[in-house]
């Protein structure tokens, strides 16, 4: 009976480490959309409640001082470096996400967010929007680890 028990235990953590979801401590390279170029580092950590937060690691633009001066609240004139730009992310099942929103540097706005994680979890398909999503853009980040 011992035996059955502590194989049922073990076999319990197996499925429970292998349900682990994907975007769990992963860190992707941001791409601008407008000008294709690498903008940071960020990773994504999961929430006592099972939701996503993304923070920004390192700014990899050269010559950018990373300060938020458009954000408003919290990370306004603060470095971009250390913030959360993704709060509330949820997965839907199927590597899909959403219910998040993103905030965007350049302007300081907030964003409602979605996104889907794509080429054997290599890529990471994000909309940002506002509403609707038919009304937002896409990004696609690049996994980095």
């Amino acid at each position: 009976m011992k035996k059955i028990l502590c194989a049922v235990a073990i076999f319990g953590l197996v499925t429970i480490t292998h349900a682990a979801d994907p975007l769990n401590g992963s860190v992707w390279k941001t791409i601008d959309d407008e000008t294709n170029q690498a903008k940071a580092q960020v990773v994504f950590n999961q929430q006592r409640d099972g939701s996503f937060i993304a923070t920004i690691q390192k700014i990899l633009v050269p010559g950018e001082d990373g300060i938020c001066g458009e954000c408003e609240g919290m990370y306004h004139n603060k470095p971009l470096q250390g913030a959360v730009i993704v709060r509330s992310l949820k997965s839907v099942g199927e590597n899909k996400y959403e219910d998040g929103t993103i905030i965007d540097p350049k302007n300081g706005k907030s964003y409602r967010l979605k996104g889907e994680l794509l080429n054997q979890n290599k890529t990471l398909k994000l909309r940002g929007y506002i509403g609707i999503s038919l009304l937002g853009r896409n990004q696609i980040w690049q996994r980095i680890q």
